[in-house]
C-alpha cells in the first residue's frame, strides 16, 4: 500500500504534527511503501520570506530524519524539486469547480483567523490534490480538519477519469482517532498559525515556559479537578500508555495538587519521551550536506515514480503533440 504525508516548512514542528501525520508516517515504513515531502511550494501561501523559507526546509528535513524517516525504506523529497507537480495542478485546475474550493473549511477558518486571502491560499486543495494523484498514492494520513481535502483530491479525481479514462488512484483518508485533533496551549486546535504550538525540537527552558502558558481553569489546589477537558491532560495522555493515564487521573481526582504540578509532570514527559530524537537531530544538524544527498535521492526517486503518471496525463490532454 502506498501511503503519502507532506509538511509544510513554515516554522518549529510541534507535538500536533508529530502526533497528526508524523509518527504514523514513521510506523508505516515497515509495511507500506511511504512517500513524505516537505511541501515547500504549500509553504509559500503564506511565508514571503526567501531566506527563512529555504532555512524552514533544511530545518523540517532535518527534523523529519531525526524523528525516524528513512530514506532507505522510504520516498523522501522537498515538493519543489519535483516540478511535474505544479504542471498537474494547473491540469487538475480545469476540473475544479469554484464551489468546491469556496466549500473548503480550512480555508475559511484561515481567512477567520485572519490571515490574508490569496490565490494560493484558496488553490491549496488543488496542489494537495495534485501532490497527492501525482504518485498513485493509496492512503493519506491525516488530521480531521484535512479530510475535506483528500475527499476534494478524489472529487477532482473522478471528473478527470470520467473524462480521460481510469488513470488516477482514488486515495483515502485515514485517521487516528484517539490522536488526530491534538489540543494546543489554548485548548483549540494546535496549528502554527494559531500560535498555541509545543515545539519538539526546543531548549528545555522553552519548552517548560510554554508548558506554564497551557490554559486552565480556576481550581483551588485542595480540590478535585476534572481531567476529562482539561488542556494539560489532554496534552499530557498523548504520551502515557494506559497504567499511566489511569495514575493521572487519579491524582486529578484526588486534589492536593494545582494545575502547575500537572504541567511540570507534562513538561518531564514530553522532554524524556524526544530525547533519543534530539540525539539524532544533532547528528543531522551537524552533517547537512548528508541531509542534502538524502534529499537530493529522494526526489529522484519521485520523479521516477511522477513519470509514468504525468506522460498519461500529457498524453490523454494533448499537452503531448
Amino acid at each position: 500500500m502506498r501511503v503519502l504525508t507532506g509538511i509544510q516548512p513554515s516554522g518549529d514542528l510541534h507535538i500536533g504534527n508529530y502526533f497528526g501525520s508524523i509518527k504514523a508516517m514513521i510506523e508505516s515504513q515497515n509495511d507500506h511503501e511511504v512517500f513524505a515531502f516537505i511541501a515547500n511550494y504549500h509553504a509559500m501561501s503564506s511565508l514571503s520570506d526567501g531566506e527563512r523559507l529555504s532555512r524552514l526546509t533544511m530545518q523540517a528535513a532535518t527534523d523529519f530524519l531525526a524523528l525516524g524517516m528513512d530514506p532507505q525504506k522510504s520516498t523522501f523529497w522537498v515538493q519543489s524539486d519535483v516540478k511535474e507537480v505544479l504542471e498537474l495542478y494547473w491540469v487538475l485546475s480545469g476540473f475544479t469547480p469554484m464551489g468546491l474550493l469556496e466549500r473548503a473549511h480550512s480555508y475559511k477558518d484561515k481567512v477567520a483567523k485572519g490571515i490574508a486571502s490569496n490565490h494560493s491560499l484558496f488553490s491549496y486543495p488543488v496542489l494537495m490534490a495534485a501532490d497527492i494523484l501525482l504518485f498513485g498514492s493509496e492512503v493519506i494520513p491525516v488530521g480531521k480538519d484535512q479530510i475535506q481535502h483528500v475527499e476534494i483530491a478524489r472529487d477532482i479525481a473522478v471528473k478527470f477519469n470520467n473524462q480521460y479514462g481510469d488513470l488516477f488512484v482514488l486515495p483515502e483518508f485515514r485517521v487516528d482517532e484517539n490522536v488526530a485533533t491534538v489540543p494546543g496551549i489554548d485548548g483549540q486546535k494546535m496549528s502554527k498559525s494559531y500560535g498555541n504550538t509545543i515545539p519538539i525540537f526546543s531548549e528545555e527552558k522553552i519548552q517548560s515556559k510554554i508548558i506554564k502558558k497551557i490554559v486552565t481553569e480556576a481550581v483551588p489546589m485542595e480540590e478535585p479537578k476534572e481531567y476529562e477537558n482539561c488542556n494539560v491532560y489532554n496534552i499530557a495522555k498523548l504520551f502515557l500508555d494506559y497504567e499511566e493515564c489511569a495514575a493521572l487521573q487519579e491524582r486529578y481526582k484526588k486534589g492536593g495538587e494545582g494545575h502547575g504540578h500537572f504541567k511540570l509532570y507534562t513538561h518531564d514527559v514530553i522532554w524524556e519521551y524526544f530525547r533519543p530524537y534530539r540525539e539524532r537531530r544533532a547528528y543531522f544538524e551537524a552533517h547537512q550536506d548528508e541531509v542534502r544527498e538524502i534529499l537530493n535521492l529522494g526526489a529522484a526517486k519521485a520523479s521516477a515514480t511522477a513519470a509514468p503518471i504525468i506522460d498519461k496525463v500529457r498524453s490523454v490532454t494533448g499537452i503531448r503533440y
